[in-house]
């Protein structure tokens, strides 16, 4: 059996992420230090919001995470598994650096949520 090719340099991913990120609003709807909406314990560590006119799988706009690198541009994308909810998505690292890049891993591995970050 042949094994499946190698993506992980493939520029056309990141092409592609490239451009709907620069083709699309960057709404923040939770700044860093603010709270989640229904569960005022969890504070973001950094900016989060979404995509505006994209539909990720949960059929809300496609998950970002900014950090404070303005100008670095898409620096990863995080793959997330939450068992409680029983759902699995993508979510960009926009701006991020590699300090804020880990943040968010652990902040997204607790409970019964876990993720794998694919660095650029």
């Amino acid at each position: 059996m042949t094994p499946p090719p190698d993506v992980s340099n493939d520029t056309s991913f990141w092409d592609i992420i490239d451009q709907l990120v620069a083709t699309s609003e960057i709404v923040i709807d939770r700044p860093k230090h603010s709270a989640h909406p229904r569960q005022p314990a969890i504070i973001y560590p950094l900016d989060y919001g979404y995509l505006a006119g994209t539909t990720a799988g949960d059929g809300q706009g496609i998950d970002v995470w900014r950090g404070s690198a303005a100008g670095h541009g898409v620096t990863g994308v995080v793959a997330t598994v939450d068992a409680w909810k029983r759902d699995a998505e993508v979510k960009i690292l926009l701006d991020c650096t590699a300090d804020e890049i880990e943040t968010i891993g652990a902040f997204l591995n607790i409970g019964a949520m876990g993720c794998i970050v694919i660095q650029r």
